[in-house]
């Protein structure tokens, strides 16, 4: 058991200690504000603290930031350590950064918190976070901090072996419109007509294609013939607007489409652009999508999938976005990550609970990064095919060299019959084998 002396507790504390020594290290722990106490301890001593308490302990000294009430800006000034960026020098002590200190600042959004600049879509503009420019997005920095601070440990305390995670892969899918042309209903798509005359449309309506969209089978297929559990998350909004645009929940082929996948898969909402502005509507949506997977269901994942959530748009704001799901009844969310660029949003590969620093606590709701989504290779990052399978790759490295959690997010549009896509849909086939391998 690691012991933890600290001049006094904090529930910021408490958290990143549950996080560092508890979920990833897989130790238990306990933090304690009695001296003696800590120096009489026979197993692994942190001292947590601005003063120097024996010398047979890894001294971390401890910035101000875990046991402070507030929020307010930080002092961040980024040095290298161990060829990685760090931040919150710790000085004197054994360690060279307050890790913990840091690592909480990057995993609860701290900057997320304070004034920024937002994008288009009214999110967290990408560009105000440390992570960007300090270079480092592209890394789970904090899985590394982790895991040096592991060998730190084991180098004073030889007997300490963490036992970290193993790597895991989870393949995860956005239906925000699950058919292109087909159930739209013909005045959607004649309109869709007018604007974008296609023969194509013309055929899948009079039952001589299949659906550009429809690429249903075809990931079932992939996932059996590699073993993967897949989660898929449905946009079932009961309106259409600018943002939301998928078939209508009330049509039978979405019903169909549901159910098919809930007897199969893990499912979870991914409540519509108009809920973020209408949070009411979050639990209509949940309750609409309930029923159309006959609630009660068991799923791969054990649970019934229907507490899943994850963001249209990847749009969120700290804290009310996650203090509407909690109150939803939504356990594990998988939005994490930015809907502008790929890269580790919360600078980790690794699920963590989310901490609410407007009320001081550790919540009961999941957090799922995930580190790619096709659509930023594709619409944002313009990317091509073969450009965006090496950025993959490269993900997969990452997330493989930390034993972290690598989650990517692709749309059914990309992986259907659509000339356009056909290059994408093999690439992700290449992908998936190269993963396995």
């Amino acid at each position: 058991m690691i012991l933890v002396y600290a001049h006094t507790t904090s529930p910021r504390l408490q958290y990143i200690c549950n996080f560092v020594f508890g979920e990833l290290m897989g130790t238990k722990f306990e933090i304690t504000i009695d001296s003696e106490a800590f120096k009489a301890h026979p197993g692994v001593r942190v001292n947590y603290s601005d003063r120097m308490i024996g010398t047979d302990c890894l001294w971390i000294r401890n910035h101000s930031l875990l046991f402070e009430e507030v929020i307010i800006p930080q002092q961040v000034n980024c040095f290298r350590h161990n060829d990685q960026p760090a931040f919150f020098r710790s000085n004197p002590g054994s360690y060279p950064f307050d890790v913990l200190a840091a690592s909480f600042y990057l995993v609860s959004r701290y900057e997320e918190y304070l004034p920024h600049q937002k994008d288009y879509y009214g999110r967290y503009a990408h560009e105000n976070s440390l992570a960007h420019t300090e270079g480092f997005l592209k890394i789970p920095l904090v899985n590394h901090w982790i895991n040096h601070l592991a060998e730190a440990i084991h180098t004073i305390f030889p007997a300490f072996i963490p036992r970290f995670p193993a790597f895991s892969f989870l393949p995860t899918y956005d239906i925000d419109i699950a058919y292109s042309y087909q159930h739209k209903g013909w005045l959607r798509n004649i309109g869709g007509f007018l604007r974008s005359p296609s023969l194509d449309r013309i055929r899948v309506l009079a039952g001589m294609e299949k659906d550009p969209f429809d690429a249903y089978d075809w990931m079932d297929e992939l996932h059996e013939q590699n073993g993967l559990h897949p989660l898929y998350f449905f946009l079932v909004s009961a309106r259409n607007g600018t943002y939301d645009k998928n078939i209508l929940p009330h049509k039978e082929a979405m019903w169909k489409l549901v159910r098919r996948h809930a007897s199969k898969y893990a499912i979870g909402l991914h409540p519509s652009w108009q809920s973020g502005d209408h949070p009411s509507l979050l639990k209509k949506e949940k309750e609409q999508l309930e029923a159309m997977a006959q609630a009660g269901q068991a799923t791969q994942s054990g649970q019934t999938g229907l507490s899943l959530s994850r963001q249209h748009y990847i749009r969120f704001s700290l804290p009310r976005t996650f203090q509407h799901l909690l109150a939803a009844g939504i356990t594990d969310d998988y939005s994490m990550g930015y809907g502008s660029i790929n890269g580790f949003r919360a600078s980790v590969a690794s699920s963590f609970y989310w901490y609410d620093l407007e009320k001081e606590e550790q919540t009961c709701l999941h957090l799922h990064p995930f580190c790619f989504m096709e659509a930023n290779s594709f619409y944002e990052q313009k990317q091509y095919a073969n450009e965006t399978y090496d950025e993959m790759n490269h993900y997969l490295k990452a997330c493989k060299q930390i034993n972290g959690t690598l989650i990517t997010i692709w749309h059914n549009n990309f992986l259907g019959s659509g000339k356009d896509t056909q290059e994408w849909k093999d690439m992700y086939s290449r992908f998936i084998a190269q993963v396995l391998q």
